[in-house]
């Protein structure tokens, strides 16, 4: 949807969501990936998974998380509509190698540990990393790195929104080719 479009990953907890609220609040067209792209699917084939499939995932948050895609024919189309003159793609998916290409640059969000557990720590139990299994696969992959995208520019999200924005802000007037 943008000429250029960006995406800003990062594992739950480090303030996509806010970062997309807050870019849309200065009037940047914003897509949230988790909400609007997002689905339970075969990482290999992207196939939506059926009923009893999904079900498994809300007993298993490993499953649950493996199986978080974003719909790529729905990316392709949004990357390919160039009526805004950027566009941030925020949230998470297991598939993003399947479509990273497409973008004009990646930023990841990270924040020390110590702040991921007291940010995971005040969520709801309805919200992902409200229960304490899904805390714990949390800080497994942050403690990893195992599903971020390799050669993003990593931005520190323990500071205030405003700036973590103005960071995103400043490495895009920086680095986009």
């Amino acid at each position: 949807m943008g000429l250029r479009n960006i995406l800003i990953e990062g594992v739950s907890g480090t303030g996509k969501t806010s970062v997309a609220t807050e870019l849309q609040r200065r009037g940047y067209h914003v897509i949230h990936g988790d909400r609007e792209l997002a689905y339970q699917g075969d990482p290999q084939t992207g196939e939506p998974l059926d009923a009893s499939t999904r079900a498994q995932g809300l007993l298993d948050v490993t499953f649950g998380h493996r199986h978080h895609l974003w719909d790529v024919s729905k990316v392709k189309a949004l990357v390919s509509d160039h009526n805004h003159p950027i566009s941030f793609f925020c949230g998470g998916s297991r598939n993003f190698l399947r479509f990273i290409d497409l973008f004009d640059g990646v930023f990841v969000l990270d924040v020390d540990q110590h702040t991921l557990k007291t940010r995971l720590a005040s969520r709801p139990e309805d919200e992902f990393g409200g229960k304490q299994a899904e805390r714990d696969l949390i800080m497994r992959l942050h403690a990893t790195k195992e599903d971020i995208p390799a050669n993003a520019m990593i931005i520190d999200a323990t500071v205030p929104i405003a700036e973590v924005v103005e960071s995103i802000l400043l490495g895009l007037k920086n680095s986009i080719r």
